[in-house]
Formats: C-alpha cells, structure tokens, sequence
C-alpha cells in the first residue's frame, strides 16, 4: 500500500529574484518613457483629429498593460515562473500597442491626417 501515499505537491518553478528586479527596473523605466511621451504630446498646441484619436487610444491601452505588469512584477509572487511570464507577456504587449499608436501618429502627420480637426 505504499503507491497510495499521498505526494507533495511539486514546487512551481522560480525566477530568481535579483532576474526579476532587472525586469522591474526596464519596465519602470519603460513605462516612464511612455507616460512621458503621451504627457508631451497631449501638451502639444493645436486641433485633435480623429486619426489623433486612434493613436490615443492604443498607447492608452498600452499603458496601461505595461502599468499593469509592472504591478504584477511588484508582488512577491511574481517570483513564480508562470506569473512572472505571465508579466512578461502582459509588458510587451502593452509595449507593442504603445509603439503602434505612435507610428499610426507619425504616419498621420506625415500623410497629412494629424492636427486637422474633421467636421461631421
């Protein structure tokens, strides 16, 4: 009757620690330049368009992912692998979405769309 022991549950697996607050460090400061870059921008004088809009829209949603990771990795929990994948993740899709919205913004000045407030 030794098989019906019951086992342990097995640990889940760890990322070190000083990994992590490597990681913490780089989204914080990514996360920095994002905030500041929509600060900026929004500063800016002149008209919003709708294409202006768009690119809102996505560094917003963005930011708040890569706001969202960096509270995720702040939590000692996030030592485990899985969650601190899961962070990860979380991170460069916020990153990913930041970066669209500004290219879509400086396509639009480019093409003419940017600034120019459409009537409807």
């Amino acid at each position: 009757m030794a098989n019906d022991a019951v086992k342990p549950a097995e640990e889940p697996q760890r990322v070190d620690s000083t990994f992590r607050n490597g990681s913490i460090t780089a989204i914080g400061v990514v996360v920095g330049f994002s905030l500041s870059f929509l600060s900026r921008w929004s500063a800016l004088p002149g008209d919003w368009a709708n294409s202006d809009l768009v690119s809102v829209a996505l560094i917003t949603m963005g930011l708040a992912l890569q706001v969202k990771a960096l509270a995720d990795l702040l939590l000692v929990s996030s030592l485990q692998l899985k969650r601190y994948n899961r962070s990860v993740r979380f991170f460069l899709t916020g990153l990913s979405l930041v970066g669209l919205g500004v290219v879509l913004a400086v396509f639009a000045d480019l093409l003419g769309f940017g600034g120019i407030v459409l009537q409807g």
